[in-house]
C-alpha cells in the first residue's frame, strides 16, 4: 500500500555566495518514514534540515507539505531566550490543559522541569528540548543530533519512545547504534546531492561502498574514452576536416563530463604517535573517596590501569565520569585514598565542552596560538609529532580548505569542531589519551578512522562517552558510575558489561583489578575464598553425634569439599587468564568462552556451598 508523501522538496539550490550546497535537489519524506539523514561535516545536513523545517529559505526549489501537517524540528542549538525554567521552555506550545505531556516526557528522560534556563547543563537543555517536540505530537519530526549531551540512559528511554511512535521522523545522529536500531530508509547528502535507499542505517555503509565503487568504475571508462580521443585529435590530421568537427565537439562534451564528476572528499589523513613508553602502571586508585558537599562521587573505589588499557566511563550525567577522570590524572585529589601515577606519562586530552578552542579566533590562530604546536620565529607553520609543517597543509589533512584557514571557530559545524580539537591533539606525541565525549558530531567515516587509530594506538586510552558502539568498539574495560558513589568495573565493552550483569555477575566493586577483565576475574576469586571459609571441617560435626543423614547424603557431604576445591581451582585459572590485559583484542573468542566459562564455575561454586551448607547443618541437627 502506498504511503502519502507528507514533505517534498522539488529542484532546491542554496548556496551562500560561493559554490552552492545543492542544486537541483528532490526528496520525499513518506508518512511513518523512519529516515536515517547522513552524509560528511559540512555536506549540507543540518541546512538541509532546516530547508526541510521551513526556517532556511533557499534560492531556488520549493517546498510542499501535506495539508494540515504539522513539522516538529529539534535543532541543535534551541533558543531558551525570553524562558525562566526548562518546563516554561516545554510546554510553550501547548495549551494549558495538555501540559501533562510535558511532565510525562520529563518523567522518562528524568529532568526537573522547574529548572532554571540560567543554570541548565547542556543535558538538561537537550532533554527540555526533547520534552517539547515529543509533547507536542507533530506528524513529522526533524531531528539534528538528538543523543548530544545525553546519558545512556535517556538515549535508551528516547530510542524506545521513537520506536513506539507511529509518526515520521528523520534522523541526524553521530550515535550508530541509535540510527541502526530506529531506521528503515537513508537520505545520502553527498557532493550536493542527496540519495535515498529504502534500507535503515545499518545497511549503509554496504550501499555507500557500492555507490563508489560503480562511480570509480565510471571515471575509469571516461578516462579511457578521453584519453583515446586526445590522442585521435592530437595525431589524426584528418581530425581538422569539417567532417570531424562532430568529434572534436564531443570530445569536448567528454571533457566536461569528467570536470562535473566531482571527487569525493578524501577521509581525514588523521594520525596518532605515541611518545616514549610509559611505565607499566598508568594509574592505580586505592580506595578513594570524592564527594561535593552532600554528593557522594565514589566510595572506596580501587582501579589499577596499566600500559595499552583502554578504559570507558559510563554512566547518567553528573555522575561524576569527569572527576573520576580528574582524579586519575591528578588534576583533582581524592578527599581520602590514594591515587598513584606511573612514571613518564605524556598526556593529550580531549575535553567535551570544546573549551581549548578559541571560538573568536581562527582556525590558523587556534593551532599557531597553541604553545605544544608554536614553531619560535615561524607564523605560517606548526609543530606536528616533532616536525615543522605549514599550517594550512596541515588543516588540509584534517579536510579544511584555504578559506576556513582563516575563518572564525564559532563559523564552524559541530563536526568541524571536533576534528579541529583532533588536529591539535593528534600534533603531539602522547602515551596516556583522556577523550571526553569525542565522538559527538562526528560523521561516520571520521568515527571509523579514530577507531581504527585507537586500536593501533600504544599507549593507553581513558574515555567518557555516551556512544554504546563506540565503546563496545574501543574499550577493554568498562567502569559503570552508578550514582551515590558506586562504580563497578566490568570487562570489555558496553555490551559486555549488560551481559555480565544479566548474568548476575557483579564485576568489580570497590577492588584493586589490573584491568576491567580481572574485575571479573577478581570476583571470581573472592567467590574462592569466601567459600574457603566456609567450610573448615565438615567431617568433624558430622561424626560427633548420631547420624541424621541418610547414606547418599552422607557420601554427597563427603565428596562436595573436593568439589568445591576443584571449582575454585579453575575458577582461579579462568582469574588468571582472564587478568590478561590483551586477552580482549587478542583472542576475543578465547575471551568470550573463558567469561562464559567463569560464570558457569561460580554458579556451580554457588550451588554447592549452598547444598554443603544446607546438609551441615541437616547433619548438626
Amino acid at each position: 500500500m502506498a504511503r502519502a508523501p507528507l514533505l517534498q522538496l522539488s529542484g532546491i539550490g542554496l548556496g551562500f555566495g560561493g559554490t552552492p550546497l545543492f542544486s537541483g535537489l528532490d526528496l520525499v519524506v513518506h508518512e511513518r518514514d523512519r529516515v536515517a539523514l547522513v552524509g560528511r561535516n559540512g555536506a549540507g545536513k543540518s541546512t538541509l534540515m532546516r530547508v526541510m523545517a521551513g526556517l532556511a529559505e533557499p534560492d531556488t526549489g520549493a517546498r510542499t507539505l501535506a495539508p494540515g501537517m504539522r513539522v516538529g524540528y529539534l535543532e541543535q542549538v534551541p533558543d531558551f531566550s525570553g524562558f525562566d525554567t526548562l518546563g516554561a521552555f516545554a510546554a510553550a506550545d501547548l495549551p494549558a490543559e495538555e501540559t501533562y505531556r510535558v511532565e510525562m516526557v520529563a518523567e522518562g528522560l528524568r529532568f526537573d522541569l522547574d529548572t532554571p534556563v540560567a543554570t541548565a547543563s547542556g543535558g538538561e537543555r537537550r532533554r527540555a528540548a526533547l520534552a517539547r517536540l515529543l509533547a507536542d505530537a507533530p506528524e513529522l519530526m526533524l531531528l539534528d543530533e538528538p543523543t548530544n549531551h545525553l546519558d545512556i540512559a535517556a538515549i535508551e528511554w528516547l530510542e524506545e519512545r521513537l520506536r513506539s511512535t507511529r509518526d515520521a521522523f528523520v534522523l541526524i545522529s553521530h550515535d550508530r547504534r541509535f540510527l541502526t536500531e530506529l531506521t528503515r530508509a537513508t537520505l545520502w547528502v553527498d557532493r550536493g546531492a542527496v540519495r535515498r535507499s529504502e534500507r535503515g542505517f545499518a545497511d549503509f555503509e554496504a550501499w555507500r561502498d557500492k555507490v563508489w565503487a560503480e562511480e570509480d568504475a565510471q571515471r575509469h571508462k571516461l578516462d579511457k574514452r578521453i584519453k583515446a580521443e586526445t590522442h585521435w585529435a592530437a595525431e589524426g590530421i584528418s581530425a581538422r576536416r569539417k567532417r570531424n568537427q562532430g568529434r572534436l565537439r564531443n570530445l569536448e562534451t567528454l571533457r566536461a563530463e569528467r570536470r562535473a564528476m566531482i571527487r569525493r572528499e578524501g577521509a581525514a589523513a588523521m594520525a596518532l604517535e605515541s611518545g616514549e613508553r610509559s611505565g607499566k602502571l598508568v594509574a592505580e586508585a586505592r580506595g578513594i573517596s570524592k564527594r561535593y558537599g552532600d554528593t557522594p562521587i565514589l566510595r572506596d573505589f580501587s582501579l589499577k590501569v596499566l600500559r595499552g588499557d583502554r578504559v570507558a566511563l559510563v554512566g547518567p550525567n553528573g555522575v561524576g565520569k569527569t572527576t573520576l577522570l580528574r582524579l586519575l590524572t591528578g588534576e583533582e585529589a581524592p578527599d581520602s585514598g590514594e591515587v598513584r601515577r606511573g612514571t613518564k606519562l605524556e598526556l593529550a586530552v580531549f575535553d567535551q565542552a570544546r573549551a581549548q578552542l578559541d571560538p573568536d579566533a581562527s582556525l590558523w590562530e587556534n593551532l599557531t596560538g597553541d604553545p605544544q604546536m608554536r614553531v619560535a620565529g615561524a607564523h605560517d607553520q606548526v609543530m606536528v609529532r616533532g616536525t615543522p609543517r605549514h599550517v594550512v597543509g596541515y588543516l588540509k589533512e584534517f579536510l579544511f580548505d584555504d578559506a576556513q584557514a582563516r575563518a572564525p571557530v564559532r563559523s564552524l559545524s559541530g563536526g568541524e569542531r571536533a576534528r579541529l580539537l583532533l588536529a591539535r591533539l593528534m600534533a603531539r606525541e602522547s602515551n596516556l589519551l583522556v577523550l571526553d565525549e569525542p565522538t559527538n558530531d562526528l560523521d561516520v567515516e571520521t568515527l571509523d578512522l579514530l577507531q581504527d587509530l585507537l586500536g593501533a594506538y600504544e599507549g593507553t586510552v581513558l574515555l567518557v562517552s555516551h556512544d554504546r558502539d563506540f565503546i563496545d568498539r574501543v574499550a577493554t574495560t568498562t567502569v559503570v558510575l552508578e550514582g551515590d558513589g558506586r562504580a563497578t568495573v566490568y570487562a570489555g565493552g558496553y555490551s559486555d558489561y549488560l551481559a555480565q550483569r544479566a548474568a548476575g555477575q557483579t564485576g568489580q566493586t570497590g577492588q584493586t583489578g589490573q584491568t576491567g577483565q580481572t574485575g571479573q576475574a577478581a570476583r571470581g576469586k573472592g567467590a574462592a575464598e569466601s567459600g574457603r571459609g566456609r567450610k573448615t571441617a565438615p567431617a568433624r560435626s558430622a561424626s560427633a553425634r548420631s547420624d541424621p543423614l541418610s547414606f547418599t547424603e552422607r557420601h554427597r557431604l563427603e565428596e562436595l569439599p573436593g568439589e568445591i576445591d576443584r571449582l575454585e581451582a579453575e575458577i582461579a585459572r579462568l582469574a588468571e587468564l582472564l587478568s590478561d590485559a590483551g586477552l580482549f583484542e587478542r583472542a576475543p573468542e578465547k575471551f568470550e568462552k573463558a567469561t562464559k566459562a567463569l560464570a558457569a564455575r561460580q554458579e556451580a561454586l554457588e550451588r554447592a556451598e549452598a547444598e554443603w551448607m544446607a546438609l551441615e547443618e541437616k547433619a548438626a541437627g
